[in-house]
């Protein structure tokens, strides 16, 4: 069987944002398993306008990349204790594309993001994206100096679980995909 491909989604768009060095941490540490493809998309990349305002050609890019996936891990930003406006505006971009596959959460903020990391799962569940009970929960003021990313070692093991269980998960969905 091939190997998985899982996308490594950025959840924020924000100028000074950190989620692409959260992004980075886990696609450097997910890579040395060997046990899928991984790759970062970050959603700032596609340009993707504010749904129900418009259509580019970013859209039909971002659809095209969530297609190749297998799976995915969000890396979650929590504002105001729920996802960004930017993460909910690209979930709600694709339907099709999310049926039926796997997704992990590495969530960051003062209580270590799990306000937005609930919010994430119930959306998760309408886009019938079943996500893993392992979960990264990162802290403001113990995993950053400022804007500056600074993961605690005690993360790997969550980490290593989620990655686990997110290929585990996502071998079976791919099954049902056809």
């Amino acid at each position: 069987m091939n190997k998985l491909k899982i996308g490594i989604i950025t959840g924020s768009t924000r100028e000074g944002r950190v989620s692409p060095q959260v992004a980075s941490w886990v696609f450097d540490y997910a890579s040395k398993h060997g046990l899928a493809h991984f790759e970062v998309i970050d959603i700032k990349d596609f340009d993707l306008p504010f749904l129900g305002t418009g259509f580019n050609e970013g859209v039909t890019a971002y659809k095209n990349k969530l297609k190749e996936m297998d799976g995915y891990i969000f890396v979650v930003a929590e504002y105001n204790h729920s996802i960004t406006g930017a993460l909910k505006n690209a979930l709600d971009w694709a339907r099709d594309e999310w049926h039926n596959k796997s997704a992990g959460i590495v969530s960051y903020g003062s209580v270590g993001g799990a306000r937005a990391a609930e919010h994430l799962r119930g959306i998760l569940g309408e886009l019938k994206i079943a996500d893993v009970r392992s979960h990264v929960l990162l802290s403001l003021f113990t995993d950053f100096e400022g804007q500056t990313f600074k993961p605690q070692a005690l993360h790997q093991a969550n980490l290593n679980a989620l990655i686990e269980q997110v290929i585990q998960w996502g071998t079976a969905l791919k099954t049902i995909r056809g």
